[in-house]
């Protein structure tokens, strides 16, 4: 689904850009534009990266060995 009409950006490229390494809406925000120009869509951009970055996170802490 779209997030920004603005830029174009989907929730999928949102959560793309998560996954290559952004760990923040100012980060996701410099990559894609998101949230730039009309700032409509910025409450969804920014709940839909907190999402994927704990998600990120959460894949990071699987692969240890034990609990930290």
């Amino acid at each position: 689904m779209y997030v920004c009409l603005c830029k174009g950006v989907s929730d999928h490229r949102i959560r793309q850009t998560v996954e290559d390494g952004a760990r923040s809406w100012r980060d996701v925000q410099r990559e894609t534009g998101c949230g730039t120009q009309c700032g409509k869509c910025a409450v969804q951009g920014k709940g839909i990266t907190r999402e994927a970055v704990k998600a990120e996170l959460m894949v990071g802490a699987e692969d240890l060995a034990y609990a930290v």
